[in-house]
């Protein structure tokens, strides 16, 4: 996890001068790719289809596949860190990779704040890919290569006759995520998205969508329209689960009427109750899987 979550502020490592501006110190610029882990990669496959994804690559040594559609990449993950298979039914996010302007400047700088680095361990033709310690055990990489130059070419192999790049359905794009955590953890984790990301708080009054329970955060972006939204959420009062995960994606979308609509005819149903219903605001779908949701987001795309 972080210093910052557990040690108070004269225990922690000294700071280094930062080597990027105030409101955005690692240069992020996105999300580059969100990885499921998952002891069933197939079942997860069949859902991220419906959802308008498409299978475009497989990792070169490890039983891993890209999904994408748009500029959305999804890595379906069946391997621990340790290269065994996964043993868990029920798929979990179990990392977010953001793009920034220096990978180890960016690593070096959460790691002089308090961040706790995760241990990678490359294989032959890999990419060694800095990471930190998120959410829930989750990982935060840090990448630099995804323009011109990407992670998919080095650590990926295209699959034969499949369009590398399938276009969005109705216009899907990422928004954000949402990430349960403990109560009253919405202080500690605040502190620690803005101190090592430069995440800004957003005041109470500007809600999305229809689940607008909870804090939200928004990043800066290098590239005007790439930053996203964070949303902590606390247990009600009285539940049980108070396990820390980063629970669901948030996907934007110019028309979430049109967008429910189209994914309809691809398989998805979404949730219609009194509570939560499907309008011209927002859409959360049903959980897959035991723990596979998205949610859709009035959001015109960048």
């Amino acid at each position: 996890m972080s210093d910052l979550l557990t040690r108070p502020v004269d225990g922690r490592e000294p700071l280094q001068a930062s080597f990027s501006d105030a409101a955005n110190p690692l240069g992020l610029d996105g999300i580059e790719f969100i990885e499921y882990a998952t002891a069933k990669p197939q079942a997860l496959g069949q859902v991220l289809e419906m959802m308008g994804f498409k299978p475009v690559a497989r990792h070169r040594s490890r039983e891993v596949l890209l999904y994408r559609q748009g500029a959305l990449n999804i890595v379906v993950n069946a391997h621990d860190a340790k290269g065994a298979a996964h043993t868990n039914d029920v798929p979990s996010i179990s990392a977010i990779a953001l793009r920034v302007r220096d990978a180890r400047a960016a690593f070096n700088f959460v790691l002089e704040r308090g961040a706790w680095a995760v241990p990678t361990h490359a294989e032959v033709m890999e990419l060694n890919i800095p990471a930190v310690h998120g959410a829930g055990g989750s990982r935060i990489y840090f990448v630099d290569r995804y323009r011109e130059f990407s992670i998919y070419d080095v650590d990926f192999i295209p699959i034969p006759t499949v369009e590398q790049r399938p276009a969005a359905t109705a216009g899907i794009h990422f928004f954000g995520v949402v990430q349960y955590i403990g109560p009253e953890r919405s202080n500690d984790w605040i502190e620690f998205y803005r101190e090592l990301f430069g995440i800004a708080l957003i005041p109470d009054e500007q809600r999305f969508g229809i689940m607008p329970k909870g804090t939200l955060l928004r990043t800066s972006s290098v590239t005007p329209g790439q930053g996203f939204m964070l949303q902590l959420v606390e247990p009600e009062v009285n539940v049980l689960d108070a396990d820390e995960r980063l629970q669901r994606i948030g996907l934007g979308v110019p028309d979430v009427l049109a967008a429910v609509a189209a994914l309809r005819k691809l398989g998805v149903e979404f949730v219609e109750t009194q509570a939560a219903h499907t309008e011209s605001r927002g859409a959360i779908s049903k959980t897959y899987l035991g723990s596979v949701v998205f949610e859709l987001v009035q959001s015109e795309p960048s």
